[in-house]
């Protein structure tokens, strides 16, 4: 198995839920039409127990009903941080997910999202070609 990144290893074991985060990455990947980056983070959501229906969805998240007010104010802040060059982020997006993340989390949130605009920008560059990314398996608790 290859060696974890350093920001990857720090994103594995920070607060943030792991389903969190890869809604967040691929949220952002959509945003930038990173194909590559799609691929994995779809597959790693889905053996994480993410549902088909909510990936389904995301493009869409501020029209359904799937998400939780937690899980809504990510992705607005992960829109806002991934179309900084739009119209920076804005104060309401900012109070929003102040509601819902202490500044640690929030701090880990905004790495997270950091972290794969800039994997985004290399996969997209150079030309990462989807479809051969395979899941890490979750391993299962031991019986006591």
């Amino acid at each position: 198995m290859a060696a974890r990144r350093p920001n990857e290893q720090y994103l594995k074991e920070c607060a943030l839920d792991e389903r969190l985060i890869e809604l967040v990455k691929t949220r952002a990947s959509q945003i930038n039409g990173c194909a590559y980056c799609l691929d994995m983070h779809t597959k790693n959501a889905r053996a994480n127990g993410e549902t088909e229906q909510r990936l389904y969805a995301l493009n869409a998240w501020c029209e359904t009903p799937f998400f939780s007010e937690r899980e809504r104010a990510a992705l607005a802040w992960t829109e806002a941080v991934t179309c900084v060059s739009e119209g920076h982020v804005h104060d309401d997006v900012y109070e929003l997910v102040r509601k819902h993340f202490e500044e640690k989390e929030l701090v880990d949130l905004t790495l997270a999202v950091a972290a794969i605009n800039a994997r985004n920008r290399l996969a997209i560059a150079f030309r990462k070609v989807p479809g051969s990314y395979r899941a890490p398996e979750r391993k299962t608790a031991k019986a006591a």
